[in-house]
């Protein structure tokens, strides 16, 4: 076995292609785009160069690609008292222990050559919000767009390795036509009796306006947590300019106190339910077929619940309940989805917990899927210490 760095556009289309040898007996995996996997290492499209670099691998056995992986670092990144802390990512390898750890030690002797003491994986180069997390459990339901799948063998080959868990991320699923809980019911109606409160589902004619209460719903509610960055207004363009193809009003809404935004639940059709008909490919056929499943045959009948925000002043009022409750009402009177899936939820976020398990109509906590994001510490006496609540 031999590791080879990516530099030819052989080599890019290899990276590209080993999932399928990989996932071709796997029924619920679909492949990603691949204009998607090329973004993240485009210095001209993926924003994280700025601050960064990354570098990928081939692992070959005579001649056959075998597996994958990334690294990459960004002085974005604070330290974790005595780490420095870069990460690796996109990895893909048959089920052999020797090979993965071909491709850890790869990784982490780059890392290290960079100044680097220890290394999270798998994650993305950028933002948590896509390419995190190693699959652990939900094998049997199909990946969301631009959410890592894997093998259920992974798991074994990173903790084998010497990987540590630092956090969980769990995601909910729910029928739509399930009722709410008692307890979110409840909820609700306390906010719904004080006047000053109020709902609404998104307007594109004033889509202007809801890109700057979502901004600053966004850093008041989250940019609190660890590796959540401050969201500036560029930023919150850029993400409705993205969602702007498939943005359904009635699945996007709002909560004010008069008229001072303070809370947003946003949801979006799951794109992976369309794009699993393009075999990773959006050229002119895919936009074809896209347009077709989407607008036409209206293939996707499962909604992504994106990210849910309350600012900290109005937690604990029934705000969350009733806005749950009013964008359900919508959804499950007027549109056709039959499922919704909640976003992951690091574990160390217990308030969203909460939340979660209250709209999925159980007091039990059992998510549909969830990752685990690793940490290696390159010094074995320094210990991985997992996130928690803050």
């Amino acid at each position: 076995m031999n590791i080879t760095k990516v530099e030819s556009n052989k080599d890019k289309k290899n990276f590209i292609q080993i999932p399928l040898k990989i996932y071709r007996n796997d029924k619920n995996w679909i492949r990603p785009l691949d204009k998607d996997i090329n973004s993240v290492f485009s210095k001209n499209k993926n924003k994280a160069y700025r601050y960064g670099e990354a570098i990928r691998w081939l692992l070959k056995d005579n001649g056959e690609v075998i597996g994958r992986i990334a690294a990459f670092y960004s002085s974005k990144n604070a330290e974790d008292k005595r780490l420095k802390v870069g990460g690796c990512g996109f990895f893909e390898c048959i089920n052999n222990q020797k090979a993965a750890n071909l491709l850890f030690d790869t990784a982490k002797n780059w890392l290290e050559d960079k100044g680097y003491n220890s290394m999270d994986g798998p994650i993305n180069f950028g933002e948590r919000d896509k390419w995190w997390g190693c699959l652990f459990k939900g094998f049997e339901i199909d990946p969301n767009y631009q959410q890592n799948y894997g093998k259920d063998y992974y798991p074994k080959l990173f903790e084998s390795y010497g990987f540590k868990v630092l956090f969980k991320q769990l995601t909910f699923f729910k029928k739509v036509k399930t009722p709410l809980s008692e307890k979110l019911k409840y909820k609700a109606e306390r906010a719904l009796k004080n006047p000053d409160y109020n709902f609404r589902m998104l307007e594109k004619k004033n889509i202007e306006k809801y890109i700057l209460d979502f901004m600053k719903i966004y850093n008041e509610a989250w940019a609190k947590y660890p590796g959540v960055s401050t969201l500036k207004l560029a930023q919150a363009k850029s993400i409705f300019n993205q969602l702007k193809p498939i943005l359904d009003e009635k699945i996007l809404w709002f909560a004010y106190e008069k008229e001072d935004p303070i809370g947003f639940f946003i949801c979006i059709p799951e794109m992976n339910q369309i794009f699993k008909y393009v075999n990773g490919k959006l050229n002119l056929i895919g936009k074809i077929k896209t347009y077709y499943h989407l607008k036409i045959k209206k293939s996707c009948k499962k909604i992504i619940g994106l990210v849910f925000g309350i600012v900290p002043k109005h937690q604990g009022k029934g705000v969350d309940g009733a806005l749950i409750m009013a964008s359900s009402n919508t959804i499950q009177k007027e549109l056709a989805y039959t499922d919704m899936e909640l976003n992951w939820i690091p574990d160390f976020n217990t308030a969203m917990i909460k939340v979660a398990t209250q709209v999925q109509a159980t007091n039990e906590i059992k998510p549909a899927k969830v990752h685990h994001t690793y940490r290696y510490n390159f010094d074995k006496s320094i210990p991985v210490e997992r996130i928690v609540k803050k």
